[in-house]
């Protein structure tokens, strides 16, 4: 069977802004100002077929020129976009980040509307898709809806399901599809959101992922920034150490750690050894300037994993 691999979510362009030096408010700051690609179903599925597989995006994006944009470059890294969405009545959505002196996240706005024709109806017009698919994976742009048709005809043709939580605010939204998921990676605010209540650091983090698992998640993963990860299955759960590096740019970066994760667990490797490569693409794309690493490949995730 091919590895086909349906990724549905968020398409966008990413506006970042990387300031030069300490963050002032409410005035203007020097910086340099960035455009990629984006969204995380976009960046997953990106990152997914430039490690081999054959990726299939599920998405919407405007009939405009950032649009455009979006499915030249996408198509270009291999991903198969022949079910996009291509609206004339919305525009293609975009993410515009601010990040601190050293790459990290200072604050970010994202115009998403476009996602809403991400309905029911159009996942159940491209069903035949999850007949020849070993994995699908959503982020949580997607509708509580339209989750829950996705689950169903996963089950249907018995695909396992992966997905990742995105922002805080958006965390809920699988509480109540636990039990019906194989993988769920969040960060550590947005785990937080999923059991309902803070975790301060990596010893709670493990208890939570561990919960996420009785729950029924077959792998949960919890990402701590430059702390590494924690993860828990049924049989098992572990701590990987981050991998040193001189951060660039942090965005994208759970994005690769997913995709290489997805990788490892869809070639049946232990999950430890899987973590070990989602956290080598995670220290490519920090030290990239783009959203995905264009660098992204097998050879350069082992040269760099750590043993």
């Amino acid at each position: 069977m091919t590895e086909r691999v349906l990724v549905i979510g968020a398409s966008t362009v990413d506006i970042k802004g990387l300031a030069s030096g300490p963050l002032i408010s409410s005035t203007s700051n020097p910086g340099q100002i960035k455009f990629s690609c984006g969204g995380e179903a976009r960046n997953v599925a990106d990152n997914l077929a430039r490690l081999g597989l054959d990726a299939k995006l599920f998405s919407a994006v405007g009939r405009d020129g950032l649009g455009h944009t979006v499915l030249e470059e996408t198509a270009q890294a291999g991903v198969d976009m022949e079910a996009m969405i291509i609206s004339p009545d919305r525009h293609t959505a975009a993410y515009l980040a601010v990040l601190d002196e050293s790459g990290a996240l200072a604050v970010s706005i994202d115009d998403m509307m476009v996602l809403d024709l991400i309905t029911p109806q159009y996942i159940f017009r491209h069903r035949k898709w999850f007949k020849q698919a070993v994995l699908v994976v959503m982020d949580a742009n997607v509708g509580p809806a339209t989750m829950g048709l996705v689950f169903k005809l996963a089950e249907r043709y018995r695909v396992p399901v992966a997905l990742n939580t995105v922002s805080v605010s958006l965390a809920p939204r699988v509480r109540p599809f636990l039990s019906r998921l194989h993988v769920l990676a969040a960060n550590l605010s947005e785990a937080s959101a999923v059991v309902g209540r803070p975790l301060a650091d990596h010893t709670e983090a493990m208890a939570a992922a561990r919960e996420m698992v009785s729950a029924g998640v077959k792998v949960a993963i919890i990402t701590l920034a430059e702390n590494g990860l924690c993860y828990a299955t049924p049989s098992e759960s572990g701590y990987i150490s981050a991998i040193s590096c001189d951060v660039v740019d942090n965005t994208g970066a759970g994005a690769a750690l997913m995709a290489a994760v997805l990788y490892g667990l869809i070639h049946q490797m232990p999950a430890a050894e899987a973590m070990r490569l989602g956290v080598s693409a995670a220290t490519l794309t920090l030290k990239c300037a783009e959203t995905v690493c264009k660098e992204l490949d097998l050879e350069h995730l082992y040269d760099q994993l750590v043993i």
